[in-house]
C-alpha cells in the first residue's frame, strides 16, 4: 500500500515538474534558436545590405562563451568581443601593421624561408609521406610564431605551442557543433570545456615569458629590418595598444594578460588554421588531378625564371580560388542579428527578434557550392576563375553586389587577415609544386583521394592526406 500511495504521489509532483521542464525547454530553444543560411542571395542582403544588423557575436556560443564563463580576467579577442569600440581598436591594430596591405611584401623573405624549411622537411621524409598536414601545419606556425613573437621564440617554444594548437583547434572543433551556450549544454560538455581552458592555462604559460621578452627589449628591432617597410611583430602593437576601460567615458588602459593570451592564440590558431588546411585541401587536389598540377607547374617555372611574382601566375591564383570556393577554412561563420535587418531574414515586421539578437548561422560551404551559382560545383575546376570563365571577376572576398563565395566571411566582421592568408597559400604551394611531383600514395592508388569533410573549428580532410612525393629535379 505504501509503496502505491509512493508511485502515485511521484506521478502527482513529476506532472507539473515536466510541465515546468516543457515549458523551460521551448523558451530556451526559442532563445538558442539558429537560422541557417546557405543561399548566396539571402546572405547578400544580411551581411551586405544589412551589415550593420550582422555585426555582432552571438552571445552564449563557444568561443565567445569560453571568453567570459571563466572566472577571472577575460580573454576576448577579435573574434569574441562585442561589436564596439573595443572591437574597432582591436581589429584597427591588427590591420594597422603586421596586415596592412603595404607591409605584406616585407614579408617575403620570411615566406620564403619558411616555405625552403618546408622542401627540406618533405625531402628528408622519403617519398611516401604519411601525413601531409602534420608537415605542412608545423612550416606553417613557425611563420605565424614569428610574426607573432619576433625572434624571441626559440625552437622547442615554437614547436610545443604548435603542438598545443592543433590539440586546441581538434578539441575546439569536437565541442563547437554541440555547444550552444546554456546551462544544459555547459553541464553536458564540461570535460571538453575543462580540456580547453586548461589548454588556454598552458598556452599562457609558454606565451606570457614571450610576451614579457618583448615588453623589456628597447629598442623593439621589426621582423624584416632592411628593405621594404619595417614589420613589428603582432606582440608588440598589443603592448602598445590602449582600449577603452570597462567603465564609462574616454579612459583607456592596456591590455590584461588575460586578454593578451587570447589575443595571441587567435592570431596563432588563425594563421595556421586556414592556411594549413588550404593547402592540404589544393595538394588533394593537385594528386586527383595531375593535369591541373602539371599546368600550374608550368605556369611556375615559367613566371620564377622570367622573374615574375606570386601576382603574376593567374592559374596559381585560380587554383587556390577553387580551393576555397569548395573547401573554405571556417565550414561556417555566426553572427548576432539585430533590428530590422534581422527581421527582413527571419520573415519581416511580424518576426519576433530576442533581446539578446537572433543567432544566424552562414554555412560558407553551402554558399560557395551553390548550385543556382556555379556550374558544376562539386567538380575541381579552376579555369573557371580565369579570364573568359564564369568567375573570372570573382575574389576570395564577396563584392558589394553579389555573393558568391565568402571563404573569408563578409561584412564588417570578414576576416582581417585574408590578404596575408592568400599570400602565405601561394607562397607555400608554390615551391611545392615547383619542388614535388605530387602522387598518389600506395594506399590511395586504387580507390583514389578520400574527399570525405569534417566540419568542426576548420574544414578538414576526415582522412589525412598522405602522398608519394618525388623531386621534379
Amino acid at each position: 500500500m505504501e509503496e502505491l500511495l509512493a508511485a502515485v504521489l511521484v506521478c502527482l509532483l513529476a506532472v507539473p515538474i515536466l510541465g515546468f521542464l516543457g515549458s523551460y525547454t521551448r523558451r530556451v530553444r526559442a532563445q538558442l534558436a539558429v537560422h541557417k543560411i546557405g543561399d548566396p542571395a539571402v546572405a547578400h542582403r544580411a551581411l551586405i545590405d544589412n551589415a550593420d544588423d550582422f555585426s555582432d557575436r552571438p552571445v552564449g556560443i563557444f568561443p565567445v562563451s569560453l571568453a567570459t564563463w571563466r572566472d577571472g580576467e577575460p580573454n576576448e579577442n577579435v573574434t569574441t568581443v562585442s561589436y564596439g569600440r573595443h572591437w574597432s581598436a582591436l581589429r584597427c591594430n591588427l590591420t594597422a601593421d603586421i596586415l596592412h596591405p603595404t607591409r605584406l611584401a616585407s614579408l617575403a623573405p620570411l615566406q620564403q624561408e619558411a616555405a625552403r624549411a618546408l622542401v627540406a622537411r618533405l625531402s628528408g621524409a622519403g617519398a611516401e609521406v604519411a601525413d601531409v598536414r602534420e608537415h605542412i601545419t608545423a612550416a606553417v606556425f613557425a611563420l605565424v610564431a614569428q610574426l607573432c613573437f619576433g625572434e624571441d621564440a626559440a625552437v622547442d617554444d615554437v614547436r610545443a605551442m604548435g603542438s598545443m594548437i592543433r590539440g586546441f583547434l581538434f578539441a575546439a572543433g569536437e565541442l563547437s557543433p554541440r555547444f550552444d551556450g546554456s546551462a544544459l549544454s555547459k553541464l553536458l560538455n564540461w570535460r571538453g570545456l575543462r580540456g580547453i581552458t586548461g589548454m588556454i592555462r598552458r598556452q599562457g604559460e609558454l606565451y606570457l615569458p614571450l610576451i614579457e621578452a618583448r615588453r623589456g627589449r628597447r629598442p623593439r628591432l621589426p621582423l624584416c629590418a632592411g628593405g621594404g617597410i619595417p614589420v613589428h611583430p603582432y606582440v608588440d602593437s598589443l603592448l602598445d595598444l590602449r582600449v577603452p576601460d570597462d567603465g564609462e567615458g574616454n579612459a583607456l588602459r592596456t591590455l590584461r594578460d588575460g586578454e593578451l593570451v587570447g589575443l595571441v592564440l587567435e592570431f596563432l590558431g588563425a594563421g595556421m588554421g586556414s592556411v594549413s588546411a588550404c593547402l592540404e585541401w589544393t595538394l588533394a587536389h593537385l594528386i586527383d588531378q595531375p593535369e591541373v598540377q602539371d599546368k600550374l607547374r608550368r605556369e611556375i617555372i615559367a613566371a620564377e625564371g622570367s622573374g615574375q611574382s606570386l601576382r603574376s601566375m593567374p592559374y596559381l591564383d585560380a587554383v587556390v580560388l577553387e580551393s576555397l570556393r569548395m573547401h573554405p577554412p571556417v565550414p561556417f561563420i555566426m553572427r548576432g542579428a539585430h533590428g530590422e535587418g534581422a527581421k527582413a531574414i527571419i520573415g519581416g515586421t511580424a518576426a519576433v527578434v530576442p533581446a539578446d539578437g537572433l543567432r544566424v548561422l552562414f554555412n560558407l560551404g553551402d554558399i560557395g557550392r551553390d548550385n543556382k551559382t556555379w556550374t558544376d560545383p562539386d567538380r575541381f575546376r579552376p579555369e573557371r576563375f580565369l579570364a573568359g570563365g564564369e568567375a573570372e571577376d570573382i575574389g576570395p572576398s564577396p563584392g558589394p553586389k553579389e555573393i558568391r563565395m565568402m571563404p573569408f566571411g563578409a561584412g564588417h566582421r570578414h576576416c582581417p587577415g585574408m590578404n596575408m592568408g592568400m599570400l602565405n597559400i601561394k607562397c607555400f604551394l608554390a615551391p611545392l609544386v615547383r619542388e614535388f611531383e605530387w602522387a598518389p600514395s600506395a594506399e590511395d592508388c586504387s580507390n583514389g583521394v578520400d574527399m570525405t569533410e569534417v566540419d568542426g573549428f576548420l574544414k578538414l580532410m576526415k582522412k589525412p592526406l598522405s602522398a608519394c612525393v618525388t623531386r621534379t629535379h
